[in-house]
């Protein structure tokens, strides 16, 4: 029996979006001191770029990890149409928690995880989602695995 090799496909997308990092719950100086020049009341945008990494066995015909152009369609249709030129602070996933890149990093990650888990025959499986806000700040989040018959955190 061979064992078919394991390869990490990674695929990076670029979107603009704007937040205001803000907890209803403080007091304006306890915002101002927690998220300084973020907290500002009409936001701040970003250029992000998604980097979205994939790990399975190698197909034996396809060569490939994951079928590129599925991999770009769910990009396009959960991540780009629904987040670019967005203010996240509206969006769904973050009614009742801040937009700062961190929380957006898992509810991208969500996104994949689901998404990657239905491409293809299902081999592939998300590894790894990172986020670059600015040249100086990133943020990465592994996927998490959920065991056969479990219930995913939500």
């Amino acid at each position: 029996m061979s064992v078919q090799p394991i390869a990490y496909f990674s695929r990076r997308y670029r979107l603009s979006a704007s937040h205001r990092l803000h907890v209803a719950a403080f007091t304006d100086e306890q915002n101002r001191a927690t998220y300084g020049k973020c907290n500002n009341p009409y936001g701040h945008g970003h250029n992000y770029h998604v980097e979205v990494t994939v790990r399975g066995p190698v197909d034996a015909v396809t060569g490939m990890v994951v079928d590129l152009v599925e991999l770009d369609t769910l990009a396009k249709r959960e991540l780009l149409d629904r987040f670019d030129v967005a203010n996240l602070n509206l969006d769904a996933a973050f009614r009742e928690t801040v937009p700062s890149t961190e929380n957006f990093v898992i509810a991208v990650e969500r996104i994949f995880r689901e998404g990657v888990a239905l491409l293809g025959g299902g081999s592939a499986q998300l590894h790894t989602v990172r986020i670059e806000e600015t040249s100086n700040n990133s943020f990465e989040y592994r996927a998490q695995r959920v065991p056969s018959g479990a219930k995913a955190p939500s």
